[in-house]
Parts: structure tokens; C-alpha cells; sequence
């Protein structure tokens, strides 16, 4: 392990946090409330041990697969870590454990919170409540594969480790430029649905806060009724139209501003995406006007605004989705678990993997009618490696595994199946708000601090798509590669 390089990055990535956390610092100093010293002190500390991290030396400056995994586990833990400070300083949260799950719950893009009035709090600290979303929507790594390549370091198996889906493909033939292409794609939706959002009256500020948590599709607000606060239409299809786009591969923004239009019609996870989005949102709206709603058109606005915040794990809501029938229901519990694309800033098992487990299921029948038959999977035209089938199936098993036994150790907590099941599936998907007990109009304070550690891990578990964690904890792993 060549402990030097890891050190050094983990260094970089802790000064760009510092930096970050500037703009929250200025937010409280203009408002001058009580958050101001605590975003100072968390500031400081977090730039000077950055500093002392990256005084490590090293030789090699190559990173290879067993740093990147430690950069990329330790980066986040740590990035959270020093991040809840101003929760916790400035008495947001009455522990710092509340602080920690908040602060993981924004950089992993989840939303899940354990604040019940957060129009108490202090417009530095909702700020960067929302923030994070922001950061790690797109990733606070990836932003830092940016700086990496002038301090000579090459950034690959961060990128690899970090990306969301089983297929890590560069955009540009430097990782430097991806991730520069990347941000830039990222950089110009979130300005675009801010300059919406203030046409449709809301202020500068509510404009950043949702806007932050839509791109990033995390969930954060600085109301207790979320979106539904706002009563109006057109925030709620703004909103609903770019939690939908954001749950969309941004490599395909890039092909779109390239001119490549037919690559963009011909990617199948991308039209199975919209397909599913589409006939959730008509099922889920004519079952609510069948059944609890008095009008059409305001069923399909509900229906279409929570399809597009849960299948993007994005977690905000216009209205009580618990209280409806069981069909709907239904219909967002098993969104929960199919998420957003590989490549977007949504969560869940991604869709793409639910995708190629279809063509499988496909494959298999048609080799019992034709068992000698060597039928490849195909994704775009082009034929999958057995390697990256088996790491889907693997994926896929080893995320049922887990939810099945977190739900079944959450619930030694003496809430109910719902509320034990659409926990975990909201943490471990990064979504945010479940049902039940955590339902959108309700928090996770009321799980005990342990729980709340645990749901942390599940977060990251589910931010760091499982294995960049779990690889860790394999002792060969540790061992002088060959």
C-alpha cells in the first residue's frame, strides 16, 4: 500500500472541502447569525489538516485499484466527518452523531434527515445542508480528479471506484478533462433551473437550496413541506422535469452538445429510463383519481412529481404519498429500488442493471428452447463481457442480501415491516423520505444513535455502490499486488 500517495490526496480532497465550505461561511457572516464561528473553526480545521496530510511524500506517484478504493472510502468518511462540524458546533443538532448523519445523508445525495423544523436553522447552515447535494451529486473526488494531474498524480482508479454504475467509461481520453466536462454539464443545468425557479418567484436563495438538492438529486429543503410549501404549478413541474433529467446519464448531455443525436436514441437505458417513468406516473394518476383524487390534472401532477423524486432518488415531495392507496404505493416502493441511470446523480441499483437482468431473463428462456444456442447480451449494439455480467449479478444479489438482513436488524428497533423495509431501501438507495415511520412528513430522529450510525454506513454503502467498501474488508486485498 503505498500510504504516501493516499495521504496526499486524502489531503487535496480535504483542502477543496474547506474551500467549499467558503461560501456557507459568507452566507452567515451576511446574516450575521450564530452559525458564523462554527463554519470558521470547521474551515480552519479542515484546511490544516489537509495541509498536514498532503506534506506526505511519495515516490510513486501512480495510484493503482487499492489506493483508489481507500482514497474513495476514506475520502467520503472523512469529507463527512469534518463536514458535520458546523451542524454540530453551532447546535443544530443536539449530537454530533445527528450532525454526521445529516452531513452523510447530503453528500451521498440522500435527504434523509433527522431535523424536524428546518426553518429554525441558520440560512449558513441550510445552505450547506443543500450544498453538499450539490458536491456530492457529481463528487467531491471528481472534482478533485480535476487538480490531481497538475500535482502529477493520475486519477483513474478514483474515477473507477467513484463512478455509479458497473461500467466506468471516460468521456475524454484524460480524466482531468472528464471530469472537466462533467462539472461544466453539471454547472450549466443547475443555472438554467435557477434562473427557471426565480422566473417562477422564488428567491435567489430557495432557488440555490432546491436547486442544489434537484440536480444532486438529494432531497434537502429549507421548508418542512419540501416543495409543497409552494403551491404552484409551474415550481412543481420545474422541479419534478429536472429531478427526471438529472436521474439521465450526463455523458449523454455531452454527446447531445456534440451533435451526436442518434447515440442518444439508440441508448437502451435511456428509453427504458422514460418507459418506466412514463407508465408509473399514468398508473400512479389514474389510481389516484380513481380513488383519492377529485381532478385529472392534479393526479398527474402529484403522480408525475413523486415518480421523478423517487425513481431518482431524489426524495422531495408535493404531497403526503404515504396516505395513498396501496397500488401507488407500491409502484414507489419498487422505484426505490430501480433508481436513476448509471452515470446520473441518482441512487439505487441504477437502471441499466435492471436492464441487462431483463436481457438475462430474456436469454435463458430462449435457451430452453435452444439450449445449444450461444445467445451474446448486447447493451447498444454492442456485446457485454461475461465480466461485467457477473459483477451485475453479483451486485444485484449482494443488495437484496443487504436489505433483507438490515431490515431484518432494524427491526429490533419495534417499528413495523413497512417502516423497517422502506428505511433501509431509502437509505441503502439514497432517497431519502420511506414510508411509515419515515414517512415524508416525518424524520429518522426517532431511531436510536446506533441505528443512525448504521443507516450512515448504508448510505455510503449505497453512495459507493457496495463494493468500493466491502473490498476493503477483504484481507487479500491488503496484500502486495502482482
Amino acid at each position: 500500500m503505498n500510504y504516501g500517495i493516499v495521504l496526499n490526496v486524502l489531503g487535496n480532497i480535504l483542502r477543496v472541502e474547506a474551500m467549499l465550505m467558503m461560501p456557507s461561511f459568507f452566507i452567515s457572516l451576511y446574516t450575521n447569525q450564530k452559525d458564523k464561528f462554527s463554519f470558521l473553526i470547521a474551515i480552519l480545521l479542515t484546511a490544516i489538516l489537509g495541509f498536514i496530510l498532503t506534506r506526505s511524500k511519495s515516490h510513486d506517484r501512480h495510484i493503482n485499484a487499492k489506493e483508489g478504493l481507500v482514497i474513495v472510502s476514506l475520502g467520503w468518511v472523512l469529507i463527512s466527518l469534518l463536514g458535520a462540524l458546523p451542524l454540530y458546533i453551532s447546535g443544530s443538532t443536539p449530537t454530533y452523531i445527528d450532525a454526521f448523519f445529516e452531513i452523510v445523508s447530503g453528500f451521498t445525495t440522500t435527504g434523509a434527515t433527522v431535523i424536524s423544523d428546518v426553518e429554525v436553522l441558520p440560512m449558513g447552515i441550510l445552505f450547506w445542508r443543500s450544498f453538499t447535494h450539490w458536491i456530492g451529486g457529481m463528487g467531491i473526488l471528481v472534482f478533485t480528479l480535476a487538480l490531481l494531474p497538475a500535482l502529477g498524480i493520475g486519477g483513474f482508479q478514483i474515477f473507477k471506484a467513484e463512478s455509479p454504475g458497473p461500467i466506468a467509461g471516460k468521456i475524454a481520453p484524460r480524466i482531468k478533462d472528464t471530469a472537466k466536462i462533467l462539472y461544466i454539464t453539471y454547472f450549466t443545468i443547475t443555472v438554467i433551473q435557477v434562473i427557471l425557479l426565480k422566473l417562477g418567484g422564488m428567491s435567489l436563495f430557495d432557488s440555490l437550496v432546491y436547486t442544489f438538492g434537484t440536480v444532486g438529486t438529494g432531497g434537502f429543503a429549507n421548508k418542512n413541506s419540501s416543495v409543497g410549501a409552494y403551491d404552484s404549478t409551474y415550481i412543481h413541474l420545474v422541479i419534478g422535469s429536472f429531478m427526471v433529467l438529472s436521474g439521465v446519464n450526463f455523458s449523454l448531455y455531452y454527446s447531445l452538445f456534440k451533435g451526436k443525436i442518434k447515440d442518444i436514441f439508440k441508448d437502451e437505458e435511456l428509453k427504458l429510463y422514460f418507459t418506466i417513468v412514463f407508465m408509473a406516473v399514468i398508473a400512479i394518476a389514474i389510481n389516484l383519481f380513481k380513488n383519492t383524487y377529485s381532478t385529472l390534472g392534479l393526479a398527474f401532477r402529484d403522480s408525475f412529481f413523486q415518480v421523478g423524486s423517487i425513481i431518482t432518488t431524489t426524495g422531495y415531495s408535493t404531497a403526503n404519498f404515504d396516505i395513498w392507496p396501496t397500488f401507488s404505493k407500491c409502484i414507489l416502493l419498487l422505484l426505490m429500488f430501480i433508481g436513476g441511470s448509471a452515470g446520473s446523480t441518482a441512487g439505487g441499483m441504477k437502471v441499466i442493471r435492471i436492464l441487462i437482468i431483463l436481457k438475462l431473463i430474456k436469454r435463458e428462456i430462449l435457451k430452453i428452447f435452444h439450449p445449444r444456442a450461444v445467445i451474446p447480451v448486447k447493451l447498444n449494439d454492442k456485446v457485454l463481457p461475461n465480466e461485467t455480467i457477473a459483477s451485475i449479478n453479483s451486485f444485484v444479489g449482494l443488495y437484496m442480501i443487504i436489505f433483507v438482513l438490515s431490515t431484518i436488524l432494524i427491526s429490533l428497533e419495534g417499528v413495523d415491516l413497512e417502516s423497517a423495509a422502506s428505511s433501509v431501501a431509502a437509505t441503502l438507495g439514497n432517497i431519502g423520505p420511506g414510508l411509515g415511520f419515515v414517512g415524508p412528513t416525518n424524520t429518522f430522529n426517532g431511531y436510536s444513535q446506533i441505528t443512525k450510525i448504521f443507516f450512515s454506513l448504508l448510505m455510503l454503502l449505497g453512495r459507493l455502490e457496495l463494493f468500493t467498501i466491502i473490498a476493503l474488508f477483504a484481507p487479500k486485498n491488503w496484500r502486495k499486488e502482482v
